[in-house]
């Protein structure tokens, strides 16, 4: 049995996150189902208790270790499990790039995501300034990019694929979910495809995998 267990909920963009990145470094684990909604599981008794005091997921367990908090995950799985891989490299500039993705990818979670609760699944909050939020966010993503390709760079933090791309991946794949269209966001839509067409990629109910 897989030393690795995620607490997981199918359609949560950063629980997807943590699966996508497990799949690309070909690494084993078992999935622990969270009832998030409308069961609310994750703010049980239990979960509180012994898994995440915060009530949130996802929840990585690995031999022990227990980590919270989607973009700190995968952090540790490429440190871990991807050591002298592309995909956390070394080298600190590349490290600085990263760290600053992850934190757009907190904001893509704090609007994109967000306006996706309120659509889906009926969460009372200011949709529309999640929407205009994360309509800012996009558009300062879709000039990065443009400008990357002009020198080759096909990727958010440098010239090939990173926990940046799979931590930014999600929320904006699914931003359509949440009435946050990405017509207007080309470069976007290029790099959705270069992820989409990553050996070993999975998708998730509203990202497909390019087979399917």
């Amino acid at each position: 049995m897989p030393a690795i267990k995620l607490y997981d909920y199918e359609l949560s963009g950063n629980c997807y996150k943590v699966r996508l990145l497990l799949h690309l470094l070909g690494v084993s684990y078992e999935k622990r189902p969270i009832d998030f909604f409308p069961g609310r599981e994750h703010k049980s008794g239990w979960f509180l208790g012994s898994v995440n005091p915060l009530g949130q997921i996802p929840v990585l367990e690995d031999d022990g270790y227990v980590l919270r908090d989607a973009q700190a995950i995968l952090v540790y799985l490429a440190s871990r499990y991807g050591a002298g891989t592309q995909w956390y490299p070394d080298e600190p500039r590349v490290r600085g790039n990263i760290t600053m993705w992850l934190l757009t990818a907190d904001d893509l979670t704090r609007t994109a995501s967000a306006a996706r609760l309120h659509d889906m699944l009926g969460y009372e909050l200011d949709v529309d300034r999640c929407r205009a939020g994360a309509h800012a966010l996009l558009r300062l993503i879709d000039d990065h990019l443009a400008d990357a390709e002009i020198v080759g760079q096909e990727w958010l933090a440098t010239m090939h694929p990173t926990i940046a791309d799979t931590a930014c991946f999600p929320y904006i794949a699914l931003a359509p979910q949440g009435g946050i269209p990405l017509d207007d966001y080309p470069a976007v839509r290029r790099w959705i495809g270069r992820v989409r067409h990553l050996p070993r990629f999975i998708g998730m109910p509203g990202i497909f995998s390019p087979q399917l």
